[in-house]
């Protein structure tokens, strides 16, 4: 049987959140992960609003009863939304959640009056987006150095441009790395289990830092563990925690987020709105990963760069295959993705240097791609074998376990995304610009280079001291 990635995670993911019942959606679809019988709101009005109309609804409903609805959370916080309660989430199964639905549909009239949306699920929003990163990390040759290598460019305390990478933590060792050597913020929590084996995603935010650090020598990272537990948050807690990831330094010239989900919208995340105008009216540049779902589906964060209203202070990037010339297999598209940047089979630091960690596998691998590409793309090269796709296997295959040893080769657009952030602030530093929004803007109005992603031409940010990889093209089968 293929490997289930988006249940294989999702069912990894309901284990680092014991206490929060969650549900595929919509309807067993399996786009998004959401918290089971719970809606968000704004504050004020519109929740007292969302609240009456849903209990009015439920009392008509033979299946639910209006006793359930209430509130589950604060009628005031910063973030500026209210969670409701509109039924037993313990109730059903992971298919779905009826209650929700239903919550959803009674406020489809007000919302049509109103001219904005009401109500919204309470989406996990999560560094493995679809629930599946591009692939997990393969151990790279100490020799073979990072890729992208680091540029050349001297750092000064004094032009240092500020990166702000919220993501999870950094490793125990990151500092025998040397391109490291100006980076600070929080560290990984749990990064092995009690087999001293590393845990699913520990390093990610240190990889990214690294290729931050490589393309954009003279910046200043901090990195926050802000999805340290397992790389995902609920939406309601979501935009409290950027908030706190600003406050905790101030708001940087570049935020860098590797993480997301879809909502089957347009018009984007309730939890983060706050956020998100809070961003707009400052001079932080996001740069955030447009998701590995294949999909032209609007991924967010990153779509609020398709919004006209955040046209300018997000860039929204997608990930280029091993050659820089193509979309990589699982990379998002569409119009509201803004620029691509290589994403496949990247090098950077997943652990120190101070001693090799192992790490045992999750996810197998396909026999072909996943998405219908005709090369050797990380669906299915290298190969290995992996925990969470045995599982229900009998009998199970035992999962390949490998070594780190300080760099990795790591695929995603997670990847492309501080690859972009990097060229954004080595441009600042080659031009002396101040101002990381002018600076994205210059960049991309300079860029000559292009890619082809689902057959449009795309702007394609390569850094220069990136080296492609060979692709690798797979006969048809017979």
């Amino acid at each position: 049987m293929a490997p289930q990635r988006f249940r294989e995670q999702f069912a990894q993911i309901q284990r680092s959140m014991p206490d929060v019942p969650l549900a595929m959606g919509p309807d067993d679809a399996a786009e998004f992960c959401y918290e089971k019988g719970v809606v968000l709101a704004r504050d004020g009005e519109e929740a007292r609003l969302v609240e009456d109309t849903v209990r009015s609804h439920f009392t008509a409903a033979p299946d639910l009863t209006a006793d359930r609805v209430r509130r589950a959370g604060p009628e005031t916080n910063r973030t500026g939304v209210t969670r409701i309660q509109v039924d037993d989430p313990g109730r059903g199964d992971r298919r779905g959640d009826l209650a929700v639905t239903h919550a959803l549909r009674a406020l489809r009239e007000h919302e049509g009056r109103a001219g904005r949306r009401l109500v919204s699920r309470n989406h996990v929003v999560s560094i493995a987006v679809n629930a599946c990163p591009g692939d997990e990390p393969v151990p790279a040759p100490f020799a073979e150095g990072p890729n992208p290598a680091p540029a050349e460019t001297t750092y000064d305390e004094d032009t240092a441009v500020g990166v702000l990478v919220v993501d999870t933590g950094l490793m125990h060792d990151y500092r025998s790395v040397p391109m490291l050597a100006h980076v600070q913020g929080d560290a990984q929590v749990a990064e092995t289990d009690d087999a001293g084996v590393l845990q699913q995603y520990v390093g990610h935010g240190t990889f990214i830092a690294g290729l931050v650090a490589a393309v954009a020598p003279n910046t200043d990272i901090t990195v926050r563990g802000t999805l340290n537990d397992a790389g995902a948050v609920l939406e309601s807690d979501f935009g409290h925690r950027l908030f706190e990831a600003v406050d905790a330094g101030g708001w940087p010239d570049i935020l860098s987020l590797s993480a997301g989900t879809s909502n089957g919208r347009t018009d984007g995340l309730l939890g983060v709105d706050a956020f998100m105008r809070e961003l707009r009216a400052r001079g932080t540049l996001l740069v955030a990963a447009a998701g590995n779902n294949a999909s032209g589906t609007p991924f967010w964060p990153a779509a609020y760069a398709g919004l006209p209203d955040y046209a300018e202070s997000v860039l929204s990037v997608g990930a280029l295959r091993g050659d820089g010339e193509h979309g990589a297999c699982f990379s998002n598209h569409g119009a509201w993705v803004k620029a691509y940047a290589p994403g496949e089979r990247l090098t950077s630091a997943l652990t120190g240097f101070e001693a090799p960690v192992p790490y045992v596998y999750q996810h197998s691998t396909y026999d072909a791609c996943r998405f219908g590409f005709a090369y050797a793309c990380t669906c299915q090269s290298p190969r290995h074998t992996g925990v969470l796709s045995e599982a229900e296997q009998s009998p199970p295959a035992k999962a390949d376990r490998v070594m780190f040893e300080g760099f990795a080769q790591w695929s995603g657009t997670s990847f492309a995304t501080p690859v972009a952030a990097g060229m954004i602030a080595a441009h600042m530093t080659a031009h002396k610009e101040r101002d990381p929004r002018a600076a994205r803007r210059q960049l991309l109005e300079a860029n000559t280079e292009y890619a082809e992603v689902r057959g449009a031409h795309v702007p394609a940010l390569r850094p220069p001291t990136w080296r492609p990889v060979p692709v690798v093209r797979l006969a048809p089968p017979a």
